[in-house]
């Protein structure tokens, strides 16, 4: 049911979806990036906005998402403490030989590999740490292969249906299969990858030259080589799970904690110390994403959306829908935008060229902005933790150049009948 005066609620939901997101990058008062969030949805309750019972669906609706990034914050917890992001530097180090450039391709390339089979928030989670360490071992500027990470995780991102949470929001949980998936987001993926990463090069053209510092590779221990398998297992549970159309969560939470059971079976210590290490709090921040998407909902922002996508039809307004929901995800956050672009598209019956366009415009879109994206934001949690600072300004200067040439040739490339 709407507020009987639905449009003054509206801009007051939207400045606490502004105001959340703001806490998130500037982080006040040095407060975790979760209380935001948090705090949004606790105020849209308190001033009636958001009936109590629903915000609490809203929170509780996100279960497979919650399990999916914990899952995967625990196995890059786990990977660090074993040494594997360690030994991961040191190869990146000795395949580059000596260059920052070479440094640079082989985590793109990497980070391609993460993202299409195991998600963008585990390019993030998973591939920063190791990406930091190797910069730090070669003594060379972090920001190139960090940006690296940043911008493929979302890139790539629409390559197979689990590379991005996101898609299965837009999707309403009713994915195309996977051949059918292929054909018509498959080469509009490889172009923005590949517009991506030479829109990258170009911006770090300067800091890319120069030589790479060489550095011995430690051997990998017992538990790391458990860690490396238990990646490895994560993955192909997540194919699995895709194939067979299940929730994700599950197997990525099982292979996670059958990971930290081996590790602390062989070491013979508690699991306090690792599961107290892991940024539970972004699963906070997601909770209070929900909630403020929900919030909208209340007051009828899907309607409003629904009366504005109702009258277009064909391949310029695909575009352009696409365009727009690229440009709202950089302002509100990719996954709550997702959620009200797609109970709009099922609102209005969408075609599956409209929502094809619109899914592209949630993941690659977010590469505009810091918080565009949730593996963006992830990855911003995960680069403060590793003591590297990145500016809002900086990313948007990059994301300026390479988001739309990106979005301009997956638009162009992709394959709707």
């Amino acid at each position: 049911m709407l507020l009987p005066d639905a449009a003054p609620a509206r801009w007051i939901v939207g400045a606490v979806a502004v105001a959340a997101i703001a806490g998130v990058v500037a982080r006040p008062w040095r407060l975790p990036e979760w209380c935001w969030p948090v705090a949004a949805a606790l105020v849209l309750v308190g001033l009636q906005l958001l009936p109590a019972r629903e915000a609490w669906q809203a929170a509780a609706g996100g279960w497979d998402v919650y399990l999916f990034i914990g899952a995967m914050m625990l196995v890059a917890e786990l990977a660090r403490r074993e040494g594997l992001f360690d030994w991961l530097a040191a190869l990146a180090l000795e395949r580059a030989s000596g260059s920052p450039a070479r440094l640079f391709v082989l985590v793109y390339a990497v980070g391609v590999l993460v993202t299409v089979f195991m998600s963008n928030d585990a390019t993030a989670v998973v591939l920063t740490p190791a990406v930091a360490a190797a910069a730090r071992r070669a003594r060379v500027d972090p920001l190139p292969p960090l940006f690296a990470c940043a911008f493929v995780a979302n890139a790539a991102s629409f390559a197979l249906p689990i590379s991005n949470p996101a898609n299965l929001v837009v999707f309403d949980g009713a994915l195309p299969g996977l051949a059918r998936w292929i054909a018509v987001f498959g080469t509009a993926a490889l172009a923005a990858t590949v517009a991506t990463y030479l829109c990258l090069r170009w911006c770090f053209r300067r800091e890319l030259a120069g030589e790479v510092s060489e550095s011995h590779r430690p051997p990998l221990g017992h538990t790391g080589r458990v860690t490396a398998a238990v990646v490895v297992l994560a993955a192909v549970a997540l194919m699995g799970a895709s194939a067979l159309q299940w929730p994700l969560g599950p197997p990525a939470a099982l292979a996670a904690v059958l990971g930290l059971a081996c590790v602390c079976v062989a070491k013979r210590e508690s699991p306090a110390a690792a599961l107290h290490a892991v940024s539970w709090g972004s699963l906070a921040l997601v909770a209070g994403l929900f909630v403020i998407v929900k919030g909208m909902e209340h007051v009828g922002a899907v309607q409003a959306l629904a009366q504005l996508a109702a009258p277009g039809r064909g391949r310029g307004f695909d575009a352009l829908a696409g365009a727009v929901t690229a440009l709202a995800g950089n302002a509100m956050n990719n996954l709550p935008a997702g959620m009200l672009a797609a109970a709009t598209l099922s609102a209005v019956q969408a075609p599956e060229g409209l929502r094809s366009a619109v899914a592209v415009g949630i993941d690659l879109g977010p590469n505009l902005t810091i918080i565009g994206s949730l593996s963006s934001v992830l990855w911003l949690i995960a680069c403060r933790r590793e003591g590297v600072a990145i500016s809002a300004w900086r990313f948007a200067r990059v994301g300026a150049l390479a988001m739309p040439v990106a979005l301009a040739c997956a638009f162009a490339l992709l394959r709707v009948s």
